[in-house]
């Protein structure tokens, strides 16, 4: 008889220890319920409204015009020559995709080079330079899936046993415990501080690693989220300093996410400060210190989570392991060349006095001042509700509001074998349709509960979220849990 090798007891452990909440048991029961009101069973609503996770399109948000037109020509070269395509596109975006196809060895169908076109790390260059006001060399740039596969490749390097430790943000994404855990790593948390904003400081920082220390962990890397995920939170400039001072007197690689920095809501009072430009412009004083920076097609206005496209860049690192970085790509062959090709779209969109510069500013600016105004909106309805506050959300796509459950919802949480944050986002999916992440999956301090939400639903359904919320945290609030059928 054939005795099955992938058991439970028979896969890597660190399989096992790995988790990722934004995915995890509320988002798979939003999923259930979606097919039950499929097949007609009855609830007090019609749909699921998934704020668990980062993904604008599935809420509605419109792609770019500019970049799916170009696109489609790139997936149907023969539409740039055909006789009415003048008709419905506009030379620029005709002209852009003939360039791209040139400079495209085999069109999208073809594998690239393994470190991305060139061309496209060359546009990926000229938009650091211009971001940082630095020269930025191509070769330090690499295309990747996304950002999250970049991160893995890096946290993959750093990891050798679990006396390892990378410095996470608590609360943070998940992606970082998860993959640590893969890898077989130790995630070492510093806190940041919800009283003041979640304000991140050096103090912070020495603390969490004088007790790694302690523990005998070797610290090798230190990530921040800026802007920050799940917090929505958006780190000034004497912040970034404290931190590169901190990463450069530990000698600490820095990872740096930076996929929200788009998602600037406060523009005037809070802009994006790159850490890149920050370490740079202040000479021989971080000199040597380990920087790679993250960025994606996901999250900002462009918001293409499916195409998959993002990439890292590398401030300081030996070439010898550019070496293995490029080894280590080349078993993949290649990232997607049409998530490339958004890459390419986003950091060198039309240019001002182009046929399609005015529409695709039109879209750009809109989306961010609506997402402005959802970001304002929420925080707001959130801190009128009592048992409820939340930390104004300054970028990202995120509010992390702390809800005060009441003891007695905790105690019956424990009776039920759940986290009290996971009765509450549990309650509110199958009250009103909300999926949401309960905290506990980023991480919050002890004795505390919050969830995450997204800001994504629609602007025009938005006041009706905020009213759902409402409804379904008062009457959570308001219940005498110790009465409930046991």
């Amino acid at each position: 008889m054939y005795k099955p090798t992938l058991t439970m007891d028979g896969i890597q452990p660190n399989v096992l220890r790995s988790e990722y909440a934004v995915r995890g048991a509320v988002p798979q029961r939003a999923m259930d319920i979606e097919e039950e009101l499929k097949q007609g069973v009855k609830y007090p609503f019609s749909k699921i409204i998934y704020c668990n996770i980062g993904n604008p399109h599935i809420l509605g948000q419109q792609p770019i015009s500019f970049f799916r037109e170009v696109l489609s020509l790139l997936v149907n070269p023969a539409l740039i020559n055909h006789p009415e395509i003048q008709k419905i596109y506009a030379p620029d975006v005709i002209q852009r995709a003939r360039y791209m196809l040139q400079e495209t060895p085999g069109g999208i169908g073809a594998y690239s080079h393994s470190q991305g076109l060139p061309f496209v790390r060359k546009d990926i260059a000229a938009f650091i330079e211009k971001r940082d006001g630095f020269p930025c060399s191509y070769h330090t740039i690499f295309l990747s899936q996304g950002a999250s596969p970049g991160i893995q490749t890096f946290l993959q390097f750093l990891i050798r046993s679990t006396k390892d430790g990378i410095m996470i943000p608590y609360p943070q994404y998940p992606l970082y415990t998860g993959t640590i855990a893969l890898y077989g790593g130790t995630f070492v948390s510093y806190s940041l501080d919800e009283s003041k904003g979640w304000l991140l400081t050096k103090e912070l920082l020495q603390k969490s690693l004088s007790e790694a220390k302690s523990n005998n962990i070797e610290v090798r890397a230190l990530v921040i989220i800026n802007p920050g995920n799940p917090t929505g939170s958006s780190l000034p400039e004497s912040c970034v300093l404290e931190v590169l001072d901190f990463a450069y007197e530990n000698s600490i690689a820095l990872l740096v996410d930076e996929v929200y920095q788009t998602n600037i809501y406060k523009k005037q009072s809070k802009p994006f400060v790159s850490f890149r430009k920050t370490m740079i412009s202040n000479g021989d004083r971080y000199k040597g210190l380990e920087l790679i920076s993250f960025h994606s097609v996901s999250k900002g206005f462009v918001g293409e989570c499916g195409l998959r496209g993002g990439y890292f860049q590398m401030e300081n690192i030996d070439s010898k392991i550019r070496s293995e970085l490029y080894k280590l790509a080349s078993l993949s062959l290649c990232p997607n060349v049409m998530g490339q090709m958004v890459v390419d779209l986003m950091v060198k969109p039309p240019e001002e006095g182009s046929a399609s510069y005015l529409k695709y500013k039109q879209e750009e600016d809109g989306l961010i001042a609506s997402l402005g105004r959802r970001a304002k909106l929420l925080s707001e309805e959130l801190n009128k509700l009592p048992n409820c506050s939340c930390v104004e959300v300054e970028g990202a796509l995120y509010a992390f509001p702390k809800i005060d459950i009441p003891k007695s919802a905790v105690e019956e949480a424990k009776r039920r074998g759940i986290k009290p944050d996971t009765m509450y986002a549990m309650s509110l999916l199958e009250n009103e349709g909300i999926c949401v992440v309960p905290g506990s999956g980023f991480g919050q301090e002890e004795g505390t509960y919050h969830i995450r939400t997204t800001i994504l639903p629609q602007e025009s359904d938005f006041a009706e979220v905020c009213e759902r919320f409402k409804r379904h945290h008062l009457k959570f609030i308001e219940t005498d849990w110790s009465q409930t059928v046991k």
